[in-house]
């Protein structure tokens, strides 16, 4: 017997943008898709979520089985219910951000032999499928609503970094350029950073002071 309840029936998907550093530069981490519709473009990770998990156990699972990533920053983001955006069903997906650093990301994941995937700068994303362009976008706004706050890229730089690479990593999300001196002074200043006494080896010029976050300063509003 029909009960009615048929035309309120959706399906729950996971989506998440995975950001690095790699080089200097804020990559993300895209899946090729290997089937119709869209065979061949890019996707973002994600997955179905089922009525025995919770949205929060589903990006997890999915990172780790994915991706073979674990133990990310992640920050649940947007819900995106257009009843086009899926050709074949009426799907609806909560997005996240992820952070790694480059270390994990390029040392310590387990790669998937069956899942073809790639790290891409985010100013040169290619042609990606449905509407995970339009999400990847949002998130990288949301990602820079959020590293006005001092904790967040602490995901990113777990330790010895230069200022200069810091100050790279915030101008590249926040779309704009900072004053060198000005930065350096908040940074200090506010005991945001603590200084491990080493330098940079190799490179051009004068090596620069390595530091790392201090997990002990309270968090704040930079920017």
């Amino acid at each position: 017997m029909d009960s009615g309840l048929d035309k309120y029936y959706n399906i729950l998907e996971s989506l998440v943008s995975i950001f690095t550093i790699d080089q200097g530069f804020i990559k993300v981490l895209l899946i090729r898709k290997k089937s119709e519709p869209y065979k061949g473009y890019w996707i973002l990770p994600g997955n179905i979520i089922s009525k025995e998990e919770t949205v929060e156990d589903n990006i997890v699972n999915a990172i780790d089985e994915k991706l073979g990533l674990r133990d990310l920053y992640l920050k649940q983001c947007h819900i995106y219910s257009d009843v086009g955006r899926d050709p074949d069903d009426r799907i609806i997906a909560i997005s996240y951000i992820g952070l790694v650093d480059n270390v994990t990301a390029w040392y310590k994941r387990e790669e998937r032999s069956d899942i073809e995937t790639s790290w891409f700068r985010i100013d040169d994303i290619p042609k990606m499928a449905y509407d995970h362009l339009e999400i990847l976008n949002r998130n990288i706004a949301f990602l820079r609503s959020k590293i006005v706050n001092s904790n967040v890229l602490k995901s990113l730089f777990p330790s010895d970094f230069t200022l200069p690479e810091l100050q790279n990593a915030y101008e590249q999300i926040l779309g704009k350029k900072l004053d060198r001196r000005n930065f350096r002074k908040k940074f200090i200043s506010l005991g945001l950073i603590v200084d491990t006494g080493d330098t940079n080896v190799g490179g051009n010029g004068r090596p620069a002071k390595l530091y790392y976050f201090n997990e002990e300063a309270k968090e704040r509003t930079l920017f």
